[in-house]
């Protein structure tokens, strides 16, 4: 069994326990670590089954485990390419994020930023979703870039409506773009992993073995990943948002003026370093489901009452 997967079924972890893990998943230093020992950590679990149980102290473990669990994927055993691991959404799009939400008149200003970040979200919630479906390369490079249109057009609505129609009050203005913000995250993942709930998705009992193609544990795992990014995305909209409200109104403001963008960069980066982990740990990325919602085939075809599924991040 691909040893990710097994590490999943093995470990039930509560909400800190999956917070505290992907907070070394995280680490930026896993962005870097070459293939010579991805490969030398994968070995070790192969040839040691029972590592998640009877191995939880041996350092070399723990070491294996972080290797192979940022940087390979689940379902196809193959390398995530390395700027689309986990560990790189928080240094590629913070800043994006940050310039997507500063209040400009020139529309090129926040347009290039947003449309960067739809562009980056679609491809590392393609590359990080489900992908024990069928597929090939030209069907989700199309996905892809409907993925994209739709969810770049969704977000860029409110630009459009205060052109047309200039809005007077600030405070509505900006609860007007965080709000279409943040649902066009969820738009993204409905639409970059569309093919999941329409195609299924592979359901396994506790050892592993695949008992067949859910399109209702595929939905599942789409809306749970689809929640997860509204949390992520509108926290670390709003925070900053309120910080900077009441940041204004200080004698130190008043005093220094340019330190306006410097503090609210600030304060995205750590609002978005705390949710990233935070919105990753809400549900297992193995997630579990009763068989009895599932389909009828797969329903007669195991004696499990509860199944599992490989959710993606």
């Amino acid at each position: 069994m691909e040893p990710n997967l097994r590490f999943g079924l093995s470990t039930p972890q509560s909400f800190i326990q999956r917070f505290l893990h992907w907070t070394e998943l995280l680490d930026p230093a896993n962005l870097f670590i070459s293939i010579e020992k991805i490969e030398k950590s994968r070995q070790l679990l192969f040839t040691n089954e029972d590592a998640v149980r009877n191995n939880p102290d041996d350092q070399r473990i723990k070491e294996a485990w972080k290797m192979s669990l940022s940087t390979v994927h689940p379902d196809s055993s193959s390398l995530i390419p390395l700027f689309f691991r986990p560990a790189a959404l928080l240094p590629l799009t913070a800043p994006l994020l940050y310039f997507s939400m500063m209040p400009t008149k020139v529309m090129v200003s926040t347009l290039v930023p947003q449309i960067s970040f739809y562009g980056y979200t679609t491809a590392f919630n393609i590359i990080n979703g489900n992908s024990s479906y069928s597929h090939n390369w030209v069907e989700r490079v199309f996905l892809g870039t409907g993925a994209f249109v739709s969810s770049a057009a969704f977000g860029l609505f409110p630009h459009l409506i205060q052109i047309k129609y200039p809005l007077n009050n600030p405070l509505l203005q900006r609860a007007l773009l965080l709000i279409f913000f943040t649902q066009a995250s969820a738009v993204n993942v409905f639409a970059s992993r569309s093919f999941e709930p329409t195609r299924g998705i592979k359901v396994m009992d506790k050892e592993g073995r695949v008992v067949g193609l859910s399109r209702k544990a595929a939905e599942k795992a789409v809306r749970e990943t689809s929640f997860s990014r509204v949390v992520l995305v509108g926290i670390s909209v709003l925070i900053p948002e309120v910080f900077i409200h009441f940041y204004k109104r200080t004698q130190f403001f008043l005093q220094n003026p340019p330190s306006l963008w410097a503090a609210k960069l600030s304060c995205t980066i750590l609002v978005m370093g705390l949710m990233v982990p935070v919105s990753f740990s809400m549900f297992p990325q193995v997630g579990q489901i009763q068989s009895r919602k599932l389909e009828e085939e797969i329903q007669s075809s195991t004696e499990e009452t509860e199944l599992f599924y490989h959710r993606g991040v």
